[in-house]
């Protein structure tokens, strides 16, 4: 039986925007190039363009051979886990480009690999051909196509570039230990949720409160993320605070990348007591003492709320429990102010009073990786480009 590798990816400049897609099909026994397509389809998501390419790829294997069993190797990690069957197809865009490509061959011919986008110049620069062709009002040429080209030219390169600095690794020095590999981290990116009516006007609005849903402008924050989190098409799974502003805006994601939302409810926001639903100002007009104790020791509380260090340890060990459960893949966490901010204090190490030292805008995103090594990385933090 041949065996042949099919890479595939697609594009959208917009998304949705200009799309288009590319795939090619490989010998897995030689490494040779035995088809190339690509395609500009209009305006259509990045996900509708990454899932023709797929069906083209495959469609063109069984042209070649109809018996042959197909290994498909892609950088959206949405379409390899659908695919696969681990994730549920939610989209109603999906679902028959899914259907088509599980219909060109049975499924005992096919695999499916998730690679780094880095591994997949050889379609990325196909797609973009057949963008480019498609801004020109043209389509794309086998012909005149240099993507298999250019992709090895930067392999090349990227080759010269490791085997130089491999040089100096060639004699470590006395007593030097290679580090363990410690495989993908767990990635919990954060997502606070966007604005309720309470949040423009600074309110403490916690666990002990009248749990708001979102405003409208909150609506729209979730859907500006929805988006962006389904072009990056990154996200594994979704898991949510118990409050309803955190599962609104979780569902607004989930329903973009066609994921459940699970429950947690160790990422709740603090109760803040008889302090809910009051600004600073009036806090500090009223209870003065107690808010100055408050801001003085982590295990002052509200009067009858909660304080940041009981906050700190159900979030820890929420995360724990996450980090376990989700270990080398990306998830995302919905959740509140406080168990971001104590999530990135723990993971630098900084001390309780840092919490009153970082901003979190409504709808912002932040990310921690967690390795095996129970080391963790902030790698961002209140990010919102993503709303403009």
């Amino acid at each position: 039986m041949r065996e042949f590798i099919v890479e595939a990816d697609g594009g959208s400049r917009g998304n949705p925007g200009p799309a288009g897609y590319g795939s090619v099909v490989i010998d897995a026994t030689t490494g040779e190039t035995l088809r190339e397509t690509a395609e500009y389809i209009g305006v259509a998501t990045n996900n509708v363009a990454e899932y023709k390419g797929l069906v083209a790829g495959l469609k063109a294997a069984h042209d070649l051979d109809p018996a042959a069993s197909v290994h498909v190797r892609m950088d959206s990690k949405l379409v390899v886990e659908q695919m696969s069957g681990r994730w549920k197809i939610k989209h109603p865009d999906m679902k028959p480009l899914a259907a088509e490509a599980a219909r060109i061959y049975p499924a005992s011919q096919v695999t499916y690999e998730w690679i780094p986008r880095e591994k997949n110049k050889h379609a990325d620069r196909l797609a973009n051909e057949a963008m480019d062709a498609g801004k020109r009002g043209e389509r794309w040429v086998a012909s005149d196509s240099t993507a298999e080209l250019d992709a090895r030219a930067v392999s090349g390169a990227e080759a010269d570039v490791r085997a130089a600095g491999n040089v100096a690794e060639q004699a470590p020095p006395v007593g030097w230990a290679a580090p363990a590999d410690l495989g993908a981290p767990a990635t919990f990116v954060l997502l606070r949720h966007g604005e309720t009516a309470l949040t423009p006007q600074k309110r403490f609005s916690g666990s002990g409160g009248t749990d708001p849903s979102l405003s409208d402008v909150g609506r729209e924050q979730a859907e500006r993320a929805a988006a962006a989190f389904a072009a990056r098409g990154t996200i594994q799974a979704v898991v949510s605070s118990p409050l309803k502003r955190c599962q609104e805006t979780a569902r607004a994601v989930a329903a973009r990348i066609g994921l459940d939302v699970r429950i947690e409810d160790g990422l709740r926001e603090t109760d803040f007591g008889a302090w809910e639903g009051l600004t600073f100002g009036e806090v500090r007009e009223r209870q003065p003492q107690e808010l100055n104790a408050w801001l003085a020791s982590p295990d002052a509380a509200p009067p009858g709320g909660e304080s940041f260090a009981a906050v700190a340890e159900r979030v820890s060990a929420a995360r724990e429990r996450l980090v376990a459960e989700y270990a080398g893949r990306t998830v995302l966490l919905v959740t509140h102010v406080t168990p971001i901010k104590t999530l990135v204090r723990l993971a630098l190490g900084a001390p309780p009073e840092s919490l009153f030292r970082m901003e979190l805008s409504a709808a912002s995103v932040s990310a921690v990786a967690y390795y095996g090594d129970g080391n963790a990385s902030v790698r961002l933090l209140n990010d919102t480009s993503h709303l403009r």
